[in-house]
């Protein structure tokens, strides 16, 4: 079994919103279902670090979702800033079981175990402002890891956030000392696009490897985390 993660799949097979319009985007679902094949087994596990759908309501996600349904392996969702359709674990897991979704499973205030690791997660929030909304976002953010770093199993433990918890010109001291709280030394985030690349932080930033996954930046390719295959497949 392996453990790999992606971000920001912008999907929008049932929507008017396409990502092609972008520099390096063109033909990206095709692009991205092809390496997903190539390196994906059933037995094997993918995070999906938020910004999955441009749907605005849940319903609106079934294409998307139907999408992901027959990709291989098991997918952990989680939310980013552009999921507006993300709802309540209830709607969101009936919704899953009514359309047999059975391969994708919601990652919130929650934590998996792969490979005896826990996979623990939060949208995270880029904390810039000393505005009071901004701090009630990043606290409840802050707690909802706690809660997924507090459910885990595993010594191991991996987090996954939407947001980038560092750059090189702001941090979220909040959310890294939670991540040195709790000893964790990997952490992987997306969100960062494009242009937004040059402010990403990539390497080991007080004791912790972070690495930016988001969907261009890995030209459309999930990247292993952990895995007991002897060998990977080369990706075009």
């Amino acid at each position: 079994m392996a453990l790999f993660v992606l971000g920001d799949t912008h999907l929008s097979l049932g929507g008017s919103k396409p990502m092609d319009v972008f520099p390096g985007w063109n033909g990206y679902v095709e692009r991205l279902e092809a390496n997903w094949r190539k390196l994906v087994k059933p037995e094997d596990t993918i995070v999906l670090a938020g910004d999955i759908s441009w749907a605005m309501r849940l319903t609106d996600t079934r294409r998307d979702f139907e999408f992901l349904q027959q990709l291989p392996g098991q997918k952990l969702i989680m939310k980013g800033n552009h999921d507006y359709w993300w709802n309540t674990a209830t709607k969101m897991n009936k919704f899953i079981e009514s359309n047999k979704f059975d391969s994708i499973k919601i990652l919130h205030n929650n934590s998996y175990t792969v490979n005896n690791i826990s996979v623990c997660a939060s949208r995270g929030w880029m904390f810039e402002s000393d505005e009071e909304h901004d701090e009630k976002i990043l606290n409840r953010e802050v707690n909802r890891l706690k809660m997924s770093l507090d459910s885990a199993e595993c010594e191991q433990k991996l987090v996954f956030l939407h947001y980038p918890p560092v750059t090189v010109n702001s941090e979220c001291r909040e959310i890294l000392n939670l991540l040195n709280e709790y000893g964790i030394k990997k952490c992987y985030y997306g969100h960062l696009h494009g242009m937004a690349v040059k402010y990403a932080v990539e390497g080991e930033i007080e004791g912790i490897d972070f690495n930016l996954i988001s969907c261009d930046r890995l030209k459309f390719t999930p990247k292993p985390v952990s895995y007991t295959h002897l060998t990977l497949p080369t990706i075009a």
